[in-house]
């Protein structure tokens, strides 16, 4: 790993065992960007690519030299003109309403580690060997702005992070318009876009399409990361598929509006950006005053989707997620919310948790309806005391009672919303987000509280950690329930309305470090509508995310599939939940339902005093099946192996770290009558090790598993499943 700058030819080389990445100063003392890819030992001979060419009716920058046109230039951070037509990376206004901008060269710093963002979640190192970094600093004379672009490369991960630092040194007012975090160039070549997509209830669908001429845009206006899209996007070349070919990743570690953009010029070149999104975006940068943008992580594979993916979860499992359960086994827990909704009291939750106790359960967890006058979705958001006629005896009392079953005790929260029918509400109207004079929209009949005000910060960690401090609660969901409509604050001046949206996300980051800072012990798990939120920002405060409300077996196929793309397992919330389901109306087996949950964090979201006694036999079977795979499953390799999206099955396994023991799962949907055989090819094995299939007791060569594959058994029915469990095989002597 190394940042080399060569002085004479002015050209940074980026380095590490298996990547590349190339900037040089152009001839215009703007930044050039010559590569990014597979590792390359010498660089000094890359600015040859840096040149362009005279080409018809285009403006040129340099009046010296017709051939020097920045629209067929790779640059690093490009503004917009001065012969570039394309998007640019930012986009500021002078006070005498002037859009040009010239960042030039100034110098530039590299160091051992990785620092942090300020007020922003970031990819951290533990120590200083692990990383190098380099920092950039472009100045604009005529501004007095300086902007530091930020790079690290990693030691052990093909990956390199990026941000912009935006510092005004003068005297006049400066508004960005658009600060983006990062644009890279690419030449001439046909690539294809790779986003998660979707809704409720149906997050993070696969979806690939070739770019064409013109601008792709994926983003997000709802105040959130959204179910909608998700703040990730990879460009890969049309023959690319899990296991070979080259992928470009692109992951921003924010959790609220943001765009990610492709744009294909007329010479076939194509510059991705990415950052927050410019729509309804102002930042007004006074003398003296600076502006951090998130960081992207940059995400390179020569060997596909899968590897692209395998960088993403050991760097966001080992070097985004933070705390005691970082590297720590996930419980197993039981969330009461489809069992019971809002309708339950003291007995009946203990009742459930007697019956989850006797499976080896080991987390009861209490979710909406325990606060205020909760009965139903329309009051109560922001009363954050304990709802006496339902819970008499308090919180304090029923954790003790879940204690001594042998279970730690979580609770619900959705500290960021406020009821109209509220305490809070009638006391403190002006805290929600609204715009005056205009009609507030309602979704799940709640508005939401104007984080950007630091009264409402303290408000929301005071009360929240009043409860934290009153019962012994283990773990804690933070929801996050409807997105924002009306962006506007009664407490932002009019030049500043604009900036609503970051400075929101910036008041819930301080809410989320100052709450997780206080309570170490607790494991906290993010939510917002279910996948809403499913995102890195969050998941540096959260190490851990509800997936989706959506509960069903077969569409958690597509969803776990797709959030595998970019996120590991110990992130996923995974439940068994009661038939017929209650999103879909599908009714699958129970073994179903527990094959496709056991392959992320496991629980179950039903009545579980509801069971008969064979399912209640069968659900203990689960939990402790699942206690001797969970380590594989949350800390392992993760293989996807047949796609959901492409056929009516889905298979996916876990190899660990050491590749002795397996997992693997595949899935039918839709019987079919005579149907054809079904071979699954495993990956990651170790091809000379020999490994025995637990049920069976069959011996299979790791080449075997991998070159010819493994039979399935005939799957009888519709939405039907089978688990294979191998470990590495010794004969004895």
């Amino acid at each position: 790993m190394s940042i080399k700058y060569d002085q004479k030819k002015k050209i940074f080389h980026l380095k590490n065992k298996e990547i590349s990445y190339v900037i040089k100063v152009l001839k215009n003392e703007q930044l050039g960007h010559l590569y990014w890819g597979k590792k390359i030992e010498k660089a000094e001979r890359m600015d040859r690519y840096s040149s362009s060419q005279l080409r018809p009716y285009e403006a040129y920058a340099d009046e010296d030299d017709t051939g020097f046109i920045l629209e067929n230039i790779a640059r690093e951070y490009p503004s917009f003109g001065q012969s570039d037509f394309r998007e640019p990376a930012y986009q500021i206004e002078a006070e005498n309403g002037s859009i040009i901008s010239d960042l030039k060269y100034q110098e530039h710093q590299i160091y051992a580690g990785k620092k942090k963002l300020n007020g922003l979640p970031a990819v951290y190192v533990e120590q200083k060997e692990e990383a190098e970094s380099l920092d950039i600093t472009l100045y604009d004379e005529a501004l007095d702005l300086e902007v530091t672009l930020t790079y690290t490369i990693f030691r052990d991960y093909p990956i390199i992070t990026r941000s912009a630092h935006f510092n005004n040194k003068g005297e006049q007012k400066i508004n960005l318009k658009k600060v983006l975090s990062i644009s890279v160039d690419f030449e001439n070549r046909d690539l294809e876009l790779l986003q998660l997509s979707g809704a409720w209830g149906r997050e993070r669908d696969i979806i690939r399409r070739p770019l064409e001429q013109g601008i792709t845009i994926i983003d997000s206006k709802r105040g959130g990361s959204s179910h909608q899209q998700n703040p990730f996007a990879a460009l890969v070349e049309p023959e690319t598929d899990e296991y070979s070919g080259e992928a470009y990743g692109f992951s921003l570690v924010y959790s609220a509006n943001f765009i990610a953009q492709a744009e294909r010029n007329h010479y076939g070149k194509t510059r991705m950006t990415m950052g927050i999104n410019p729509f309804n975006f102002n930042w007004l940068l006074e003398k003296g005053q600076s502006f951090q943008t998130p960081e992207v992580v940059l995400n390179y594979s020569d060997q596909g989707l899968n590897k692209m993916s395998h960088n993403y979860h050991q760097l966001y499992r080992s070097r985004l997620a933070r705390g005691k359960y970082r590297d720590q086994e996930r419980p197993v827990l039981i969330n009461n919310w489809e069992g019971t909704y809002f309708d339950f009291d003291t007995d009946k939750i203990l009742k459930m948790a007697e019956a989850a106790a006797e499976v080896d359960i080991e987390l009861f967890v209490l979710d909406d309806g325990w606060f205020g006058e909760r009965n139903d979705d329309t009051s109560s958001l922001g009363d954050w005391y304990v709802n006496e006629d339902k819970l008499p005896e308090g919180l304090g009392y029923l954790a003790e009672e879940i204690n001594k079953l042998g279970m730690d005790f979580g609770l619900w929260f959705e500290p960021e919303m406020i009821s109209p029918d509220s305490d809070l509400y009638r006391e403190h109207p002006e805290w929600a987000i609204q715009v005056e004079d205009r009609q507030s929209t309602l979704s799940r009949q709640q508005l939401i509280l104007d984080l950007s005000r630091r009264k409402v910060q303290e408000y929301i960690i005071e009360r929240v950690s009043t409860i934290l401090t009153k019962a012994n609660i283990s773990y804690v969901k933070w929801d996050m329930n409807r997105p924002m409509t009306e962006f506007g604050s009664l407490e932002l001046e009019a030049d500043h309305q604009r900036e609503l949206n970051h400075r929101y996300v910036l008041g819930l980051y301080r809410v989320l470090e100052e709450i997780t800072s206080r309570f170490p012990e607790i494991l906290f798990e993010s939510c917002a509508g279910g996948g809403g939120r499913f995102d890195p920002g969050m998941l540096y405060y959260m190490p851990q995310t509800w997936t989706s409300d959506d509960t069903d077996a077969v569409e958690r196929l597509k969803i776990q599939y797709g959030t595998s793309m970019v996120y590991p397992a110990s992130a996923m919330g995974a439940h068994v939940s009661a038939v017929p389901n209650h999103q879909v109306e599908r009714s699958t087996s129970l073994k179903m339902r527990y094959d496709v949950a056991s392959f992320g964090n496991l629980g179950y979201e039903l009545d579980i005093t509801e069971l008969n006694k064979e399912e209640i036999k069968a659900v203990k079977r689960q939990v402790n099946n699942y206690k001797e795979i969970r380590s594989l499953v949350q800390f392992g390799d993760f293989y996807r192996l047949k796609s959901p999206f492409e056929s009516n099955f889905a298979a996916w396994s876990y190899v660990g770290e050491d590749k002795e023991e397996i997992l693997v799962g595949f899935y039918q949907v839709l019987a079919s009558p005579n149907p054809r055989e079904q071979k699954l090819r495993l990956k990651g094995l170790d091809a000379d090790q020999e490994y025995k299939e637990l049920e069976s007791g069959e011996i299979y060569g790791g080449d075997e598993l991998m070159n010819y594959g493994i039979k399935v058994p005939h799957l009888k029915g519709d939405f039907s499943s089978v688990v294979w469990r191998f470990k590495k095989y010794i004969p004895s002597k």
